[in-house]
């Protein structure tokens, strides 16, 4: 689990959010394709599910290392989350 300290929108792409995330015993930016259903702020405080253990890509010039998880259908997608607050890092079991 890792909580949103901070997204912006990806210069030059109307898909991408660049998030900040405190995971536990680290930050991580990721970068993430949700900027069509997600304003950044309405991330920020979010505690997301993530995949931590991925190797660095590069999207968009901004090195992500992770990926957030989330559920669509059709023209929907909302990025999972936890129903109540757990310490960042906490592991999905």
């Amino acid at each position: 689990i890792g909580t949103v300290l901070e997204a912006e929108k990806v210069l030059k792409s109307k898909k991408l959010l660049k998030l900040t995330v405190d995971i536990g015993k680290e930050k991580r930016n990721l970068v993430a394709g949700v900027a069509e259903f997600y304003k950044p702020d309405e991330l920020i405080g979010k505690q997301i599910v993530i995949v931590a253990n991925l190797k660095p890509v590069t999207i968009m010039r901004i090195e992500s290392n992770g990926m957030l998880l989330a559920a669509s259908k059709g023209k929907k997608l909302t990025v999972l989350s936890v129903d109540r607050e757990i310490d960042p890092g906490s592991v999905v079991s």
